[in-house]
C-alpha cells in the first residue's frame, strides 16, 4: 500500500448531544474570533443527520456546546444578506462562489413550533480555507428572531403535541 492510500485515522470528540463523533481535519471550521458569546471557542464541525435541514455546529473545544444551524434558503428563499467587506477579508475571500452561509436557529425544547432563526447574523464559511465568522448583516430588515413556521403550521404542531401527551 502506498503512503497516499493510507487515510489518516479519524479524530474523535465526546459530545453531550451525539456521543462520540468522528471527524477529519478537513471538516474543521476555524472561527478566528470565535462566535459571539463563545469567543474562546475557535474550532467547530458540522454534525447531524445528512437528511435533516437542521445541522449542529459542534464545538471541538467543548463537547457540550452545539448550536443548531440551517441554510438561510430553508427559512427565507429570497435571503440576500449584505455583508461588510472587512468581514469577507477576515475569512480570506471576496469571491462569492467560495462562500457558504448558515443561520443559527433557536428551537425551544418544550415548544419546537416556536422555532426562530437569526437572519440578522449569518455565519459565513470560506469553503476553500475553512475559516468562518458570524457577522451582522447590513440588512436592517432582517430580524434576530424570525419566526420560522407560519401561524397555521405552529398551531397544528402544538395541537399534535398536546394530543400526543406533550407540553403546551
Amino acid at each position: 500500500m502506498k503512503a497516499c492510500d493510507i487515510k489518516m485515522s479519524d479524530l474523535k470528540l465526546e459530545t453531550t448531544r451525539f456521543g462520540t463523533v468522528s471527524y477529519s481535519e478537513d471538516e474543521v471550521l476555524f472561527f478566528p474570533r470565535g462566535i459571539p458569546a463563545f469567543e474562546s471557542k475557535h474550532s467547530w464541525i458540522l454534525a447531524g443527520s445528512d437528511d435533516s435541514a437542521v445541522k449542529w455546529l459542534q464545538s471541538l473545544d467543548d463537547g457540550s456546546l452545539a448550536l443548531p444551524v440551517t441554510s438561510p434558503d430553508a427559512i427565507q428563499p429570497d435571503y440576500n444578506a449584505r455583508i461588510p467587506e472587512d468581514e469577507l477579508t477576515l475569512i480570506g475571500t471576496v469571491n462569492p462562489s467560495d462562500l457558504a452561509l448558515l443561520i443559527v436557529v433557536s428551537i425551544p425544547e418544550a415548544a419546537p413550533w416556536n422555532m426562530t432563526a437569526n437572519l440578522r447574523a449569518p455565519i459565513l464559511i470560506n469553503l476553500k480555507t475553512h475559516k468562518a465568522v458570524q457577522v451582522i448583516a447590513l440588512n436592517e430588515e432582517y430580524p434576530i428572531r424570525h419566526i420560522v413556521f407560519p401561524e397555521d403550521v405552529r398551531e397544528k404542531m402544538k395541537a399534535s403535541a398536546i394530543q400526543n401527551g406533550g407540553d403546551e
